[in-house]
């Protein structure tokens, strides 16, 4: 079998040693959500009535339509049946509309931003933080500089410096909407997109470049450069490939918890986003929805983690063996 094919069947053998731990997570997170949300305070009956005052009669429907009278383990054993299936429940304010049909309609506006965000994070951060590694110490002192700065900008702060300079002042970009079209989307989401990923991609720029400099300075890059094997040769067969590894890993995860970051930029731009439908959701006791969004930003980053685990296992066969 070929290197290739070997380390794609160690990988694969790596991910199927995980799924039971990936259920089990996932089982577990859904029993934690509902519990949590469930002795939070507020009524529902509240949030469903919009705090109006409602006869007794009508406020005994609800209860008995929305089952707020069950015991709290049959309530959850249906809610967990009914997620299996798709099946969410209905929002307490949008007038009974199925939680998954809210999710499905807001998706596509965070999967256009977190991969958007994902891809200047491994373009810009892992590019240069290896250029810094590679160009010296001056590079490397103004780009650990530069970094240190930028790990240090919150999100929100970011957002609000963009909004004020490159869409108010220069008029560059939209101030909000998620636009639509490719190409109206990428102009529209560029400055989300840099608020939300900049303290992270600061982050995985200084682990590139200190994973690469750690590399060039390893006994058997010293002596192939030694031994006059060209540099570039070098560095892409040891160097790059060994920086990898680590680069991935906190690459993989500093993406995953971008996730939980998109509630503030999306409303900070106004983009009908998952993260803006859950503080609306919160605001207003609509637990359905809070606990459908929080469910799938849990399966999210497990998947993220899964993809990350499936990727260290392609530049790592022994992780297969293990």
């Amino acid at each position: 079998m070929s290197r290739a094919g070997s380390a794609l069947l160690g990988t694969a053998r790596f991910l199927a040693r995980r799924l039971p731990g990936v259920v089990l997570t996932l089982l577990i997170s859904t029993f934690v959500i509902y519990s949590a949300l469930d002795l939070a305070p507020g009524s529902p009956l509240r949030a469903l009535t919009g705090g109006r005052a409602v006869t007794p009669e009508t406020a005994q429907a609800l209860t008995e339509q929305y089952h707020l009278d069950d015991p709290f383990l049959v309530r959850y054993v249906d809610w967990l049946g009914g997620v299996v299936t798709g099946d969410f429940g209905s929002s307490y304010v949008a007038k009974g509309q199925p939680v998954g049909s809210l999710i499905v309609d807001r998706l596509p506006t965070t999967l256009w931003l977190l991969a958007f965000s994902a891809l200047l994070i491994v373009v810009i951060g892992v590019g240069l933080g290896t250029f810094a590694a590679l160009r010296g110490r001056r590079t490397q002192a103004a780009v650990a500089g530069v970094t240190a700065v930028g790990m240090g900008v919150p999100s929100f702060v970011a957002a609000s410096v963009l909004i004020s300079y490159f869409a108010v002042q220069l008029g560059w970009f939209p101030v909000f909407g998620p636009g639509s079209g490719f190409t109206d989307r990428i102009w529209h989401l560029t400055l989300p997109a840099i608020a939300l990923a900049l303290a992270s991609l600061a982050y995985v720029a200084q682990v590139s470049r200190a994973a690469v400099a750690t590399e060039l300075r390893r006994d058997h890059v010293t002596t192939a450069v030694a031994r006059g094997f060209p540099r570039g040769q070098v560095v892409r067969r040891h160097v790059l490939r060994n920086a990898a590894i680590p680069i991935a890993t906190v690459s993989g995860v500093t993406i995953a918890y971008l996730i939980t970051g998109t509630a503030i930029v999306e409303q900070a731009f106004q983009l009908n986003g998952l993260g803006s439908l859950l503080i609306q959701s919160v605001t207003t006791s609509d637990l359905p929805t809070v606990q459908g969004v929080c469910l799938v930003v849990v399966l999210a980053f497990l998947l993220v983690n899964v993809l990350v685990d499936a990727l260290y296992g392609l530049l790592d066969p022994r992780v297969g063996k293990r």
